[in-house]
């Protein structure tokens, strides 16, 4: 993917704020032509800048209601354990999200279930038997303010 101008930024600010716009909805917004937006879109989806498209979901109107964050600490800091914990966590569909990060713990995952009980379930079955953990720690959201909204995106420079 060449450099990003202020179109392709453009066009992804515009498909954060409404992934259905239609693609001549997207060039009038970002001042494009259809076939030239069109062409810079899937350039950008080719390149993996777009990694997909998808709908926003109310958690709790499908009965989500509990969000946990999940801190891991590794035995030891090698390659290898940091791998394999990785891909176990991915393999997990309520884990929505997962960082590795600095501090206290090792990786960060954010986990969404249905309610307590079943994060118990999934803590015992799951959690608790992952490769190389040597301490597990969750915190409960009592209550979502922003949950995985649009980022913001840079500014152009000459």
């Amino acid at each position: 993917m060449p450099k990003m101008d202020q179109y392709d930024l453009a066009i992804l600010a515009a498909l954060q704020e409404n992934a259905r716009a239609t693609n001549v909805e997207v060039a009038e917004k970002v001042n494009l032509s259809p076939s030239p937006c069109l062409r810079r879109t899937r350039l950008l989806e080719e390149a993996g800048i777009i990694r997909g498209y998808r709908a926003d979901l109310d958690r709790q109107a499908v009965g989500l209601e509990l969000t946990v964050f999940v801190a891991f600490k590794v035995i030891r800091h090698t390659r290898e354990n940091a791998q394999a914990l990785q891909h176990a966590l991915l393999e997990i569909p309520e884990v929505i999200a997962c960082h590795m990060i600095s501090g206290e713990a090792d990786f960060l995952a954010e986990v969404v279930v249905e309610n307590l009980a079943a994060y118990e379930k999934l803590l015992t079955e799951k959690l608790l038997v992952l490769p190389h953990v040597t301490d597990i720690r969750s915190n409960f959201a009592i209550r979502s303010v922003k949950t995985g909204g649009p980022v913001k995106l840079p500014r152009v420079r000459d």
